[in-house]
């Protein structure tokens, strides 16, 4: 397969220029895709695009990411239904930075003669002023076509600033910098940026004598609702450990719509057509094994081997009832504290253990585990009480600081279900 046919095979293809399959397939070329630093992080949505360059890469033409420490600024009225707020300057370079540390996990910046380029479109319009922006660039489109755009149209009830009106020049302007300055004759993107893009091709044709360039669309990746794909319930879909940790990450997709696996599979895995296929195959009657080989698949791309373990590890304590005492007592504090955000979780000053504490008194009076004393008498006589998988048999049983993992954590469980973490600080 070319790109353009690897593209349509993953359903990763929305819309193109005309004469672009027939470019991709007989020529090596540079695109580019531009990212706004408007979020601390990138996202499960980021994702598509990036695997959109990393597709074209493997393919082998040149990959060009366009961070947008400019454009960033402005803010991309596509697809959006109201004014954005403005982010600061330095809310702005701190978000770039880590991005661009991102981009460089995900893509091939170092080796082949097509590796990948980063490029922040600040640096060429930092000693642009005004004037030159309104003579070489605003001239150059007049406003009735910029209007027919839909991420214009779409805003002139609720209202579109000058900022965000202006957002297309710039995009426009961005493609033939890249044009004249890196041989770029293509851009990709969302669905959403046809009409930025389609603007781009035009600027291009407008000031460049017998300039061509063109464009390649994919689809809105969407959830079985309708919804836009990459966000839960609390919210979006980091790809860093820090806003999203690497156990939520693997559980979101486990717990994706059976429907949305096979899609997810084409968009996001790296494997062949062959393997992807044998795979949709073997598993078309197993909808979480299969959700189970995209999801460790992505969890150690987007972070690690090491955190794909951890992942395990923390799983096996939450779901597996034959997970023992061991195996609890060899988890980090990471792991730890991952547990503590999964399950109900109380926290209570370490001094309590000094001369030590009765289990009935913890679980009854410091921290509400059970109802009544009465009712921690009757999980221990009934053999439901453990702590750190140890099962509790005696009524008078002492807490000290000894138990502690890590000299803090301690897990409690009553019954097969009821799981707690104690953290002592």
């Amino acid at each position: 397969m070319n790109f353009i046919e690897e593209l349509r095979w993953r359903g990763m293809l929305y819309d193109m220029t005309p004469g672009t399959e027939e470019l991709l397939r007989t020529q090596k070329i540079s695109g580019y895709i531009g990212f706004d630093p408007t979020a601390p992080s990138l996202t499960i949505g980021n994702l598509v695009q990036i695997m959109i360059l990393k597709i074209f890469q493997k393919h082998g033409h040149t990959p060009i990411v366009l961070m947008g420490g400019a454009t960033g600024r402005i803010g991309d009225p596509s697809g959006k239904d109201k004014e954005r707020k403005l982010k600061t300057e330095e809310e702005l370079d701190k978000n770039l930075e880590h991005q661009i540390h991102q981009m460089k996990k995900l893509l091939d910046f170092d080796s082949g003669e097509n590796k990948a380029i980063l490029i922040n479109n600040f640096d060429f319009y930092k000693n642009m002023n005004i004037l030159d922006f309104l003579r070489d660039v605003g001239k150059n489109l007049t406003i009735n076509y910029m209007l027919s755009k839909d991420s214009v149209k779409n805003r002139m009830e609720t209202g579109l600033s000058f900022t965000e009106f202006s957002y297309q020049l710039l995009q426009a302007y961005d493609f033939l910098y890249l044009y004249k300055n890196h041989d770029c004759i293509l851009q990709m993107g969302g669905s959403d940026q046809w009409g930025n893009i389609t603007t781009g091709t035009e600027f291009i044709r407008r000031n460049i004598p017998d300039g061509k360039a063109y464009a390649v669309t994919t689809p809105l990746l969407t959830k079985s609702d309708g919804k836009k794909f990459g966000k839960s319930e609390e919210g979006n879909i980091w790809l860093d450990p820090k806003l999203t940790t690497p156990y939520k990450f693997y559980q979101f997709f486990i717990n994706v719509d059976d429907a949305m696996v096979p899609v997810l599979m084409r968009y996001f895995s790296l494997k062949t057509k062959d393997e992807i296929e044998a795979i949709e195959s073997e598993n078309a009657d197993n909808p979480q094994e299969y959700k189970k080989i995209l999801a460790e698949e992505l969890t150690r791309r987007i972070h690690s081997d090491a955190s794909f373990n951890s992942v395990m590890n923390v799983s096996e304590i939450l779901f597996n009832k034959k997970a023992g005492a061991d195996k609890l007592q060899s988890l980090t504090v990471e792991e730890l504290e991952t547990i503590e955000s999964e399950i109900p979780s109380f926290k209570v000053s370490k001094q309590i253990l000094d001369n030590g504490l009765n289990i009935i008194d913890l679980i009854a009076d410091r921290t509400k585990i059970v109802n009544s004393k009465s009712d921690a008498r009757r999980a221990i006589k009934g053999n439901a009480l453990s702590v750190n998988k140890i099962k509790i048999s005696d009524f008078e049983y002492m807490l000290t600081k000894d138990i502690l993992i890590h000299d803090r954590f301690l897990m409690v469980e009553n019954g097969k279900k009821n799981k707690f973490i104690i953290d002592f600080n």
